[in-house]
């Protein structure tokens, strides 16, 4: 019998799924998983920053923000033939999605134009698309779906009650309303946050709380363990503990049952006993290569080694039928 989905989840039910003892968590959460996915498969995606830095919001977190000095220079919107070229390597190296991320608020139309002709690009080279560009609204959403492109990212950081200690450019439910139009568009969602910004475990079952009480699950539910960078606010925030970080990733799987699940940024930051746990969890996506738009990530090597140590094959998405992406 497959675990039902629910919208309707209630903050006491969420924090009883934290304090449970661990390996009863983990047994729900892959029990849970095991119901909705192949267990030994992963799917690789590939990240690309194809306008970095000179962001006008003021993310505790970001090394783009142009409130902070972290030696980030920015620039402009990268060319199609070089974002072409990222795209078919990342596809050489087994991701079956491209991932493109801007450094803006909001993009203009002009620059939603722009973004949809690489959307148009990558999908000819056989690759799902996805983008994070911002905040959008009806008719930009619309665009991009035009274009074919497949998912959009745009993720809620942390809890409603937590994010205001996060960021002040951007509200909440601008988060929302972005979401809100992406979906009616007929795009799916990207969704998630980041751990380890010095948040309480009530903010991390807030934040999943959230998710999973939206009218639809993301269809991808990235976490992302925070990366601190020097010349931010958060560089000297305490480091989340791996088996805090195992059991919000076991959480996320129970009330999300049927998303991908993706371990982001972080990764550098854990050893191979930690991201085995991940996936025993129930985390079933990552992305591949050097680097997550600004920050370091695991060599592709290292990634293949781990999975053939856990008897892990990359997900074809092409050969299955699976409900299925992300980003920062």
């Amino acid at each position: 019998m497959l675990t039902p989905l629910r919208h309707d989840w209630q903050k006491e039910e969420v924090l009883k799924l934290f304090e449970k003892p661990f390996s009863d968590l983990m047994f729900e959460a892959q029990t849970v998983h095991r119901q909705h996915f192949d267990p030994n498969k992963v799917q690789l995606s590939t990240l690309l920053s194809i306008k970095t830095g000179g962001c006008p919001e003021d993310c505790k977190y970001c090394p783009q923000s142009v409130h902070y000095d972290t030696g980030l220079a920015a620039q402009a919107l990268m060319p199609i033939d070089e974002v072409l070229q990222a795209a078919r390597n990342a596809k050489a190296a087994g991701a079956s999605r491209f991932c493109m991320g801007a450094a803006w608020r909001s993009p203009t139309n002009r620059q939603v134009h722009q973004v949809a002709t690489l959307v148009r690009a990558v999908n000819d080279e056989g690759l799902e698309t996805c983008v994070t560009l911002g905040m959008l609204n009806e008719a930009k959403a619309q665009l991009l779906a035009d274009a074919g492109l497949a998912y959009y990212n745009h993720n809620l950081d942390t809890s409603p009650e937590y994010y205001g200690d996060i960021i002040s450019t951007r509200t909440y439910q601008d988060r929302l309303d972005t979401l809100a139009a992406v979906r009616d568009a007929g795009i799916k969602v990207c969704c998630g946050g980041i751990v380890g910004m010095g948040e309480s475990r009530d903010d991390r079952a807030g934040l999943l709380l959230e998710l999973a009480n939206l009218p639809q699950h993301p269809e991808s539910v990235p976490i992302n363990m925070l990366v601190r960078v020097a010349g931010t606010p958060l560089s000297a925030s305490e480091t989340i503990a791996g088996v805090e970080f195992v059991r919000t990733i076991c959480v996320a799987r129970i009330l999300m049952p049927q998303s991908f699940v993706r371990l982001s940024a972080g990764r550098t930051n854990m050893n191979d006993e930690t991201q085995a746990l991940c996936y025993l969890a129930g985390a079933n996506s990552i992305f591949c290569g050097e680097k997550l738009l600004t920050t370091p990530n695991p060599e592709n090597e290292a990634d293949l080694a781990l999975f053939e140590a856990l008897g892990i094959e990359p997900l074809d998405i092409a050969a299955e039928e699976a409900p299925i992406c992300a980003v920062l």
